[in-house]
């Protein structure tokens, strides 16, 4: 098994992929296999969530990117900025991992905050995408 440690610099050239899903890429200890098979395990600081483009490295000089994986999400759309703002607001009030793109809101798949929303007099789609959330504003500082 190989160990990975650190992060590399995003334009280095890699040996392998791993995709891995959100809840895994906020792991520090985790053992799993690559795309095309090889055994690693990650042993990074904690308190480090993996992006896709990410690149892992190790003593071994084994160089590993980081891809993410296809996930069931609800997405919300709209050109409204209020009701945008709105929806923005009642996630972010339950802490919930949030993908903000322009005109459009992504999150895991939950039921409860679909049914939120459509209450708002929004659209909730699912569909399977890869969940790339904000990191946030205290990222690295504590809150």
């Amino acid at each position: 098994m190989l160990k990975l440690t650190e992060l590399a610099p995003l334009e280095t050239a890699t040996d392998d992929v791993v995709t891995l899903p959100y809840e895994s890429r906020q792991k520090s200890r985790l053992l799993l296999k690559t795309d095309g098979g090889t055994k690693i395990g990650l042993f990074l600081p904690r308190g480090q969530v993996l992006r896709k483009g990410s690149v892992l490295t190790g003593p071994d000089h084994y160089r590993v990117l980081v891809d993410a994986a296809p996930e069931s999400l609800s997405v919300v759309r709209t050109d409204d900025a209020l009701h945008f703002a709105k929806a923005c607001y009642h996630l972010g009030n339950r802490h919930v991992a949030l993908q903000i793109l322009p005109g459009e809101l992504r999150f895991l798949t939950d039921h409860v905050l679909d049914h939120m929303l459509e209450g708002l007099g929004l659209t909730v789609t699912h569909e399977v995408l890869p969940f790339e959330p904000e990191q946030g504003a205290y990222r690295g500082h504590g809150h």
